[in-house]
């Protein structure tokens, strides 16, 4: 599968972990005052073929157990999110550099043959253009970042909690500025019972590992 991806990523971006294909991880949270369950189990589908920097950096994480034990922390009715590490660092910090490693805004439109890189469908005047991943399911998971900062994301992710009636795709301030890269698909109604402190207590990869290039979790923990 790897061999056959269908286009090369920008150079300035090919020495970074990349999926380059198709992931699946689970997720399961401990829930602290749900009277009905103690821990969710989550199914996540990450799209490399539309998404290989933005999935890749998420499922090395995932691989360094950057997210085990890791709080909920915010869960407002639109959004559940979490990936701020404790500390003043709002991403990751590679140990091999010290410094936080941040990816580029990633946004594949239908038609084009590879994603668009650093600029929002807005920027790039495409404003009729169509995401290969929208916003428009329960559990869509995308990567959070500054807002005036394209290029800032790390490793703070979140799922969107509307109804895709509510958030008609390409309709709604999310597509073409924030980079979806997968979706939950089972149990994903259980985002909304999430809570701030909920735990997540772990993410495992079920398959498609060896769909991820360069992986730095290899190289240093």
């Amino acid at each position: 599968m790897v061999d056959g991806f269908p286009y090369e990523v920008p150079e300035e971006y090919q020495s970074m972990p990349l999926l380059k294909g198709r992931a699946t991880v689970d997720m399961k949270v401990k829930v602290k005052d749900n009277p009905n369950a103690d821990e969710f189990m989550f199914r996540i589908v990450l799209d490399g073929y539309s998404a290989p920097v933005t999935a890749g950096n998420f499922l090395d994480l995932v691989q360094r157990h950057f997210y085990d034990g890791m709080e909920i922390q915010r869960a407002d009715g639109f959004v559940v999110q979490t990936g701020d590490p404790e500390g003043p660092a709002e991403g990751f910090i590679d140990p091999s550099t010290e410094k936080t490693r941040t990816i580029p805004l990633e946004i594949m439109v239908n038609g084009e043959k590879s994603p668009f890189y650093g600029a929002t469908l807005e920027e790039l005047g495409l404003y009729k253009a169509q995401t290969r991943l929208p916003f428009n399911a329960f559990g869509t998971m995308a990567m959070a970042r500054d807002e005036f900062e394209n290029n800032s994301a790390s490793s703070q992710v979140f799922w969107l909690l509307k109804e895709s009636e509510l958030t008609p795709s390409n309709a709604n301030i999310l597509d073409g500025r924030y980079a979806v890269f997968g979706y939950v698909t089972e149990n994903e109604d259980y985002l909304a019972d999430l809570k701030v402190g909920d735990v997540i207590e772990s993410i495992q990869v079920v398959s498609g590992l060896d769909n991820l290039v360069n992986p730095s979790y290899k190289i240093a923990r």
